[in-house]
Parts: structure tokens; sequence; C-alpha cells
């Protein structure tokens, strides 16, 4: 298993279109082979700053999903018109 830390700086009043494309990729993860869980915190102290951690069976799984169509139109998505800056992301349990 690994888990996945997702870190994102989201554009000032672009809070809650970041959490509603949220929601619908979790859609699309649930049904993904080898995904076992995601959730999406919120930085108390900086409103626009989130976490995703994301737990899956093997790295082949998630980098099925990060290889997915699906996901690079909202990661394009995003780039343009939600996140100030690139995403970290780091990965744990390989």
């Amino acid at each position: 298993m690994i888990t996945v830390g997702m870190n994102y700086e989201v554009r000032e009043g672009k809070s809650e279109p970041f959490e509603k494309k949220f929601a619908q990729v979790m859609t699309l993860m649930a049904a993904m082979s080898g995904h076992l869980e995601t959730r999406l915190y919120r930085d108390v102290f900086r409103p626009n700053a989130y976490l995703i951690v994301s737990e899956w069976e093997s790295r082949p799984s998630f980098d099925a999903f990060i290889a997915s169509e699906a996901f690079t139109k909202t990661t394009d998505w995003g780039k343009e018109h939600i996140l100030t800056g690139r995403p970290k992301h780091q990965i744990f349990g390989e």
C-alpha cells in the first residue's frame, strides 16, 4: 500500500469550485482499481491551502490514475483557473 499526500494552494475566491471538482474526482477515484481511500483537508490557518491524502494498493494503481485522461483534464483546468502554482505531491510507503 502507498499513501500519497497532495498539497494544493487555491486562488482567492476559488475554494468552492476546487471543492466541487474534488468531489467529481472522488467519484472517478472510487471506481479505479487499487484505490482504497481519499480525504480532503483544509488548513485552518491558511484557508486557501488544501491537502489531499490518498491511499492506493500499489504505486502502479496510483500511476494509472494520474495517467488517466480525466485526471489530465482536471489538472489542466486547475492550472488555468484555480491553483496559484504547481501542486506538491509526496508518496509514502514505496
